[in-house]
């Protein structure tokens, strides 16, 4: 078990020499394409919103090992989307191993429902996360239910209690500060409302090819304003009797 002021803590890992031969892909798909998508959006845009930070770790669809009766069990764990803060976001890993992470667990989870799935995401994995990852921000939403979307804060008993949404309907993210919400568009070739991020002022977070395009936008519409500017200054010089073409 951790705590926020000990986070160092495992008290379930036994063996003095932990496994090395762990399982990082049972085969299994995401349920859809759309939920595919949907975890990137989450993993690339907060990436994105925090391209100048190395002291996080993003990831999705990965296993978490956390203890030894699970190891034992092949009880694989894997959020669609989590984000563990004040670790070194530039190791490469094939999943999150909390005994090798110094016993640090995600902080924020993302589970993206499913029919079949929702029961299971908003009761045992609600539990897991809640009583043995301790983790400070669930969220769960079915990208084909744009009405779906449910979270739960860990409280200072270590309990869960329920988001209270906003006038848009959004749940704040207090370990991101940032909301989760949703947002209509086209994202790899497929219209859908999607779970985003948005920025305390309720600016939508970007993903990086959204960025790019509106430096793109912007740069545009600067050079179109210079443009117009100079128009304007050659027009009152010849007004004056000058030529600015000679000046």
């Amino acid at each position: 078990m951790t705590t926020e002021n000990n986070p160092a803590v495992i008290v379930d890992w036994e063996h003095p020499i932990p496994p090395t031969d762990l399982i990082f892909d049972d085969g299994e798909p995401l349920e859809s394409n759309r939920h595919r998508i949907a975890m990137n959006v989450l993993i690339r845009s907060l990436q994105q919103a925090w391209a100048d930070r190395n002291d996080f770790f993003a990831g999705g669809n990965m296993f978490i090992y956390y203890s030894s009766a699970q190891v034992r069990n092949q009880d694989f764990r894997g959020p669609d989307f989590f984000a563990v803060l004040n670790v070194d976001g530039t190791n490469s890993r094939q999943g999150w191993v909390v005994w090798e992470e110094n016993g640090r667990y995600p902080d924020v989870i993302v589970e993206l429902m499913s029919p079949s799935t929702a029961k299971i995401d908003q009761t045992v994995k609600k539990d897991l996360y809640e009583q043995t990852f301790h983790t400070s921000d669930y969220f769960v939403y079915d990208p084909f239910d744009p009405t779906s979307l449910q979270g739960w804060h860990l409280d200072h008993n270590q309990q869960y209690q329920s988001l209270t949404p906003n006038e848009r309907s959004w749940l704040w993210c207090q370990k991101l500060g940032l909301w989760l919400g949703t947002y209509e568009g086209t994202i790899d070739r497929e219209t859908a409302v999607w779970l985003r991020f948005y920025d305390v002022a309720g600016n939508l977070v970007l993903l990086p090819e959204e960025a790019a395009a509106a430096q793109t936008q912007a740069a545009v519409v600067q050079a179109e304003a210079a443009a117009a500017k100079a128009a304007r200054l050659a027009a009152r010089l010849r007004e004056l009797g000058e030529n600015p073409d000679i000046l």
